[in-house]
């Protein structure tokens, strides 16, 4: 990490010393490779405190990468959208929700700022849900990651902001997106796609339209997909399905297998799985406030 971190530097140094375009393109290329593999780092990282503390870093010099570039770069774009989701749901959703809306709403606007490049996406963006519904055709399966960090985002803003109605009027948008990732590429990010559109059919109550039994399929699939080693399913399982249901046996053997199961399990996931724990771990406290 710290030869990294000198790399990094002496880069930086040389954007701000030389004045020629081409030499401080090149440096920004060059940075950009570097933040790709420290980010791979850090998701490979079990120490939330050490992640907590390095990912901002991170993200201020993709900010700055993004800057230079006249920000118009869609893969710094795209590590933007995915470092704000990944970090506010790991360090700031529970503690801070206000804040929580801020980065997910910022890194929603990176995502979209890429896709409404496509122009038939751009221009359906304000119309009704079937045209909106109709443009994702537009994009191809090299979209996929743009298209899923910004609906996880999106996603997660809507559920920090549930209390706001005018937020709720975008969800169709945010499950018309999911929805192209389960028809494209189910697979990506370990069936995630899953998880959101479980999610959303196990919290709905069943008189506004939650389908727990169809929620447990996407829950059951996202596990398969991920191979029972990504660990945030588990979670999301015990938190809105099994408290939907009221199966209090169930959500203790979810949590139960979050806690067992080693960070080792995933290596490249092992920051998002140690989130997982820490989650499950905070939800088991709470087990008397949601069962009846």
């Amino acid at each position: 990490m710290k030869n990294t971190f000198s790399i990094i530097v002496v880069v930086i140094l040389a954007m701000h010393s030389w004045s020629c375009g081409v030499v401080q393109t090149v440096a920004v290329n060059a940075t950009t490779g570097i933040v790709d593999y420290g980010l791979g780092a850090i998701f490979e990282e079990s120490d939330l405190e050490l992640a907590e503390q390095a990912i901002p870093g991170n993200i201020t010099l993709l900010e700055a990468l993004y800057r230079a570039k006249n920000k118009d770069d869609d893969h710094l774009a795209l590590l933007l959208t995915q470092a704000y989701t990944g970090y506010t749901l790991g360090f700031v959703e529970d503690k801070d929700p206000e804040r929580a809306k801020i980065l997910y709403a910022r890194a929603r606007d990176y995502g979209l700022k890429v896709l409404k490049k496509n122009k038939k996406f751009a221009a359906a963006f304000d119309e009704d849900p079937v045209s909106f519904r109709q443009s994702l055709e537009s994009f191809s399966r090299d979209d996929v990651p743009i298209i899923f960090w910004t609906a996880n985002a999106w996603g997660n803003l809507i559920n920090v902001s549930i209390s706001d109605p005018s937020v709720l009027g975008d969800l169709p948008k945010v499950n018309a997106l999911m929805d192209y990732i389960l028809q494209h590429d189910e697979k990506f990010f370990y069936g995630s796609a899953h998880l959101y559109v479980a999610t959303i059919l196990a919290t709905t109550p069943k008189n506004l339209g939650g389908k727990p039994d169809s929620a447990k399929i996407h829950f059951d699939r996202c596990l398969q997909l991920g191979q029972n080693k990504f660990l945030l399913p588990y979670v999301f399982m015990a938190k809105s399905y099994c408290v939907q249901i009221q199966d209090k046996e169930l959500f203790l053997k979810l949590l139960q297998t979050v806690e067992e199961t080693p960070l080792d399990v995933l290596p490249e996931q092992r920051l998002i799985n140690a989130i997982a724990k820490r989650k499950a771990k905070k939800l088991a406290e709470k087990i008397d406030d949601l069962f009846f």
